[in-house]
């Protein structure tokens, strides 16, 4: 039987993390778990499930932690999650059907459900949002360089059908402070990319770029299907580019 790893990075993740622990427990070998300095009671609970504990920083790419973790792994498999995230009773199932295949895959894309405010988005581009999440020991690697990157796996790659649960976006108060973040991260790429502050690029990111996002997630990917939550998703993902470029253009050191 092949072995698997669950690796995570926390920070004051009280809330989430035995939800998100026990919907793995029955299907894993070990737990790594790299903290970036929890104030709260994140790690009591993670000792609770007999995790390996590694304590550091929590630096502004989450990725460098997780990497961290994928690290520290010494199964066959690695699935990497974040602690708002559930592995359905489905999946499970297919998770040890998958890694105890012969087969020459080295990773896997799974489908994720993505809860905001109140409802399982199911248009707008948002499901199926397939991660690369499931990989070989060894197979996967995060660049850490971006905020929505994909782990970069050494092989072959192939598809799960059934959903991760990501209950992300619980209230208003707790999507915009993870709003807040991400802009802070996007200006600080387009600082990095020395992006022009001038009339063409001011057009782009405060009225083309967030234009044709809108259009795409609500219009011609449906996200109307969504009631008011589909309209309130499209609304502040497509404003990520001129509040990011704003963030940008009043200080390059953010």
């Amino acid at each position: 039987m092949a072995t698997l790893s669950v690796v995570l990075a926390t920070f004051n993740e009280e809330r989430n993390l035995s939800d998100c622990l026990d919907s793995v427990k029955n299907i894993i070998d070990e737990i790594i778990v790299v903290d970036g300095g929890s104030t709260d009671n994140t790690l009591e609970i993670a000792r609770k499930y007999r995790a390996i504990i590694i304590q550091t920083t929590n630096p502004p790419i989450f990725h460098i932690n997780k990497q961290k973790a994928i690290n520290a792994a010494t199964k066959d498999w690695i699935l990497q999650l974040d602690a708002d995230e559930r592995v359905s009773i489905e999946l499970e199932k297919e998770i040890q059907l998958i890694i105890n295949n012969k087969s020459s895959v080295s990773g896997y894309w799974i489908p994720r459900k993505n809860w905001f405010l109140g409802r399982f988005l199911t248009k707008g581009g948002q499901y199926p949002d397939y991660t690369l999440r499931l990989y070989r020991k060894g197979k996967g690697a995060l660049p850490q360089k971006s905020v929505h990157e994909q782990a970069v796996i050494n092989g072959k790659v192939g598809y799960l059908k059934n959903p991760l649960i990501h209950m992300a976006d619980l209230n208003l108060s707790h999507y915009l402070k993870r709003f807040d973040r991400y802009t802070n991260l996007i200006a600080k790429e387009l600082s990095e990319k020395n992006v022009g502050k001038n009339p063409i690029q001011f057009a782009k990111h405060m009225l083309i770029l967030p234009s044709w996002w809108f259009g795409k997630t609500y219009l011609m990917h449906k996200g109307f299907v969504d009631s008011w939550q589909g309209f309130a998703f499209s609304l502040f993902s497509s404003l990520r580019f001129p509040i990011s470029y704003v963030k940008y253009i009043r200080s390059k050191k953010i």
